[in-house]
């Protein structure tokens, strides 16, 4: 059964709190797409994934390489999907068609982003009425903690 999960960035930042998370899903054996709006920060995140640790990097690639299908990790600011994911990443208030389509739906927004927040919320309800969602919120340390979920439908 497909599940959305809402992360609110109260303690990191986007940058800190991703990687993370991705490195869970490759441990787990499945690939994800990073589903963006800007091709800037899209670029960022790009040049963080490799260096954001001096022993090991996350192997993935952007959106126009040669061979999307076979990248663990796909960042993009469009729709496709094109190596297949189990999880796909919504940032900076991009959208999914479906909270069904995947695994997981990850939705990650920052506490300070009013809008995104906004559009969040909105997400949110649709998520809750096509698969029910998990609302998880940083501590003070940064470790995620349930804050509650809805049911599914």
């Amino acid at each position: 059964m497909a599940e959305a999960l809402f992360y609110h960035l109260t303690a990191q930042p986007l940058d800190r709190a991703l990687p993370d998370l991705l490195e869970r899903t490759l441990q787990r054996g499945w690939r994800a797409v990073v589903r963006g709006t800007s091709p800037e920060r899209l670029e960022a995140l790009d040049t963080m994934l490799w260096t954001y640790r001096d022993e090991s990097f996350l192997p993935h690639a952007r959106q126009g390489c040669d061979t999307p299908e076979r990248q663990p990790i796909y960042l993009t600011t469009g729709d496709e999907t094109p190596n297949d994911p189990d999880v796909l990443f919504l940032i900076d208030a991009a959208d999914a068609e479906s909270f069904t389509a995947h695994t997981r739906t990850i939705v990650m927004f920052a506490d300070d982003d009013m809008d995104a927040k906004a559009f969040a919320r909105a997400q949110w309800k649709r998520a809750s009425e096509q698969t029910g969602a998990t609302y998880w919120k940083q501590d003070d340390n940064g470790r995620w903690t349930k804050a509650f979920e809805s049911a599914a439908p």
